[in-house]
């Protein structure tokens, strides 16, 4: 084996430890000239000796000369190598490798230098060290020293020439590596990241959209970074992949979305921004094949319509419109999940935003046009959330949410199921301040929609049933004062009032009858309405024989009141004409020997003493004329009012019901009255039980005195009171 000392000689071994830098590079130079002889006689033992000397003796010293010395020597001899073989690359670059992490800055340094001229020469064949020359460049381009990070970039750029040049580099296996370093938070690593992936999307032979969905959302995390040229860059990196995208849209789209829908919520506003623009360029383009994803899109899109970002709303709202938008694929109409999506309109309709609950209702109003067997299939759902739009305090969303309501109802095989929905959400206290709140304008709305006739009519037809007769007693008092009192019920009110001449008339009131008996009250102000002043004489008489309790006095008390309004102006009018209308006047009076002097009393007796005198004078008159026949009978026109309805039995049917609330009343009282004979008991058992500890303490105390100080026998041998007695006598006195 030939020794060291004639392959180095002794000058050039003491030189490669310096501490001058000059000398280390004379002996570097050496070196060189070395290898390259020895290359060019083909000695590669030699070499291999020269190198592992170099790595055992100078590489790993712990003088940091010594390691400087080692850098040079070996980036030297395999620049004398030419162009180095991968045996001798495997010997060499390790021990460089490993400088990256010295604790000595300058020794880093000469480790970047060193690679930089190993890589120079090598090319090619210094890709097989790729995935670790990449991490030590990773880690070292955040280094605390400015020199050393300007080695890496001078390292880096070559290192990018070598890989965009190479047939031999394999993206497959980088691309994992580079989607974990993503994560990192470090600025310049950043940075470093954000220029590889553009090298890398600039190669016109790599493909880098086939990997996208790996890297996306590590690129969105950067548009987040606090560092303004990072954020720049990303997003710059990002709008080349964008317009690669709008060029060969070949890319997994569904991947994509899906990554989108999650940076759509970020608490970044210029990630959220461009999420939000991403699915939209994404649904413009490929809306048939995002469709199985439109429930999540759909999500990530409504809430940010009501962002504070103006920007954000505005892109929100243009993303929105392009998922309503949705585009046949191959000339086939595309099937939408209607159940998924709902769920998630459903959801963002009761939101406390009005901008999003009104894109959610828009929404609605598409599928029902595109997809109406579905969304009918969901109805119980779907109702649910429209109910829940009701009570909202916006107008629009409330009138939006009432269009939405009138196209179900327009398909008869559901408009009962909606106004049953209607009607349980008024149920329950929650449910008697909507009705109190929103309830008239929802009615009244839904009348405008779908007819006034028939909402009335299938509102009577749904409480006539109703077993809650609280309930339906509330619910006809409501739709009373809206039947009596909106604009959006004039059809009927009219057709009420003809409904002696009308057959519609005639139908409406016999429709309603019934379940207006409920009230007694609004079944008064129906028959007022319908001018059969009779019959109302005959439910006044049949109420002084029911229960007058305080309930039937309040509602007699309101529809004092209603008399006051316009819908009763005709009948104001009748009353100066008691010759034609008699029973009207007796319908009044009966109603004012109801009432007690309360301030309904009041208006009522203001309201007939303003009727003149001669009134009072003519219907005695009238009714002495009369003589024996019955009071019903003295209007001009009995026999035509018998005719259009079987007065007869509906008094029966109102007495029956009003008997049937009454009862009902009467239970509801005990049970109250149950409850508070219950609670009084429980008190006085209290009371009892406290009593008996009192008692039972005040003898034991008594016991005590006894047996402590003994009983005094008295003068004739008897016991004398114990002191405790006399105690008690003297607090009694």
């Amino acid at each position: 084996m030939v020794a060291m000392e004639e392959l180095l000689p002794q000058a050039v071994l003491r030189q490669i430890g310096d501490k001058l830098y000059e000398k280390r590079k004379v002996a570097a130079l050496e070196v060189e000239q070395i290898v390259k002889r020895l290359a060019a006689a083909g000695d590669t033992a030699k070499i291999s000796a020269i190198i592992d000397k170099l790595i055992s003796e100078y590489a790993f010293s712990p003088q940091a000369n010594h390691r400087k010395g080692a850098l040079l020597c070996l980036a030297a001899a395999t620049v004398g190598l030419g162009e180095p073989s991968e045996a001798y690359l495997r010997q060499i670059v390790p021990p460089v490798l490993a400088s990256f992490t010295d604790q000595d800055s300058r020794v880093r340094y000469y480790a970047c230098e060193a690679l930089y001229n190993i890589a120079k020469v090598s090319r090619d064949t210094f890709i097989v060290f790729f995935s670790e020359v990449f991490d030590a460049m990773f880690r070292l381009c955040a280094d605390s020293e400015q020199s050393v990070q300007n080695a890496v970039q001078f390292l880096d750029n070559l290192v990018k020439d070598i890989v965009t040049a190479s047939p031999h580099f394999s993206i497959e296996g980088f691309i994992p590596r580079l989607r974990d370093y993503l994560r990192v938070t470090n600025p310049y690593k950043r940075q470093f990241l954000i220029s590889w992936v553009s090298v890398l999307d600039s190669v016109p032979d790599l493909d880098m959209l086939a990997y996208l969905p790996q890297l996306l959302d590590g690129l969105m995390n950067l548009l987040s970074d606090p560092n303004r040229e990072i954020r720049v860059a990303a997003h710059k990196c990002m709008m080349e992949f964008l317009v690669e995208i709008q060029a060969t849209p070949t890319v997994d789209w569904v991947a994509l979305a899906s990554i989108l829908v999650e940076k759509a919520s970020s608490q970044d506003e210029f990630t959220r921004i461009t999420a939000i623009k991403w699915i939209k360029e994404f649904v413009e383009q490929a809306s048939g094949q995002l469709v199985g994803l439109y429930p999540e899109l759909i999500g990530a899109v409504l809430p940010n319509i009501s962002h504070l970002n103006k920007d954000i709303q505005q892109v929100s709202k243009e993303a929105n419109a392009a998922l309503l938008n949705l585009q046949p694929v191959a000339d086939l109409p595309v099937k939408v999940d209607v159940a998924p999506v709902l769920a998630i309109i459903s959801r963002e309709l009761r939101s406390e935003q009005e901008p999003t609950r009104l894109e959610a209702l828009r929404w609605i109003h598409f599928l029902l046009v595109r997809n109406e067997d579905e969304v009918f299939g969901q109805l119980a759902t779907l109702l649910a959330a429209l109910l829940d739009a009701l009570a909202s305090d916006s107008e629009r969303v409330v009138l939006q949410a009432l269009s939405v309501l009138g196209s179900i109802a327009g398909h008869q095989q559901h408009f009962r199921r909606v106004l049953m929905s209607l009607l349980d959400r008024f149920r329950g206290d929650a449910g008697l301040i909507l009705l109190q709140k929103g309830g008239p304008l929802v009615i009244r709305r839904l009348c405008a929609a779908m007819g006034p006739e028939v909402v009335f009519r299938e509102f009577a037809s749904i409480l006539d049933a109703e077993q809650d007769l609280s309930f339906a007693s509330t619910m006809v008092q409501a739709l009373n004062l809206i039947l009596l009192t909106a604009g959006e019920v004039r059809e009927l009110r009219d057709s009420l009032r003809e409904a002696a001449s009308s057959s519609n008339g005639t139908t409406n009131f016999t429709a309603l009858y019934s379940c207006w008996s409920h009230s007694a009250g609004a079944l008064l102000s129906l028959c007022l309405l319908a001018q059969v002043y009779s019959h109302c004489c005959d439910i006044i008489q049949n109420l002084s024989t029911l229960p007058l309790g305080a309930e039937v006095l309040v509602q007699i008390d309101r529809l004092v009141q209603l008399l006051e309004t316009p819908a009763f102006a005709f009948l104001r009018l009748q009353l100066l004409q008691p010759s034609r209308h008699p029973d009207l006047l007796r319908a009044m009076y009966g109603l004012l020997m109801l009432l007690p002097q309360s301030s309904a009393f009041k208006t009522l007796a203001a309201r007939l003493n303003a009727v003149p005198a001669v009134t009072l004078m003519q219907l005695e008159s009238m009714q002495q004329q009369a003589g024996s026949h019955k009071s019903s009978k003295q209007q001009p026109q009995p026999q035509q009012q018998q005719h259009w309805a079987d007065f007869d039995s509906l008094l029966r049917s109102f007495v029956a019901r009003q008997q049937d609330h009454a009862v009902e009343e009467e239970r509801r009282r005990l049970v109250i009255e149950g409850l508070r004979i219950e609670e009084d008991i429980q008190k006085e058992h209290m009371q009892q039980a406290i009593a008996a500890a009192v008692e039972n303490s005040g003898r034991s105390s008594a016991d005590g005195a006894v047996s402590i100080g003994g009983a005094i026998p008295a003068a004739d041998g008897s016991p004398a009171p114990a002191a405790s007695d006399g105690i008690a006598s003297g607090a009694l006195v």
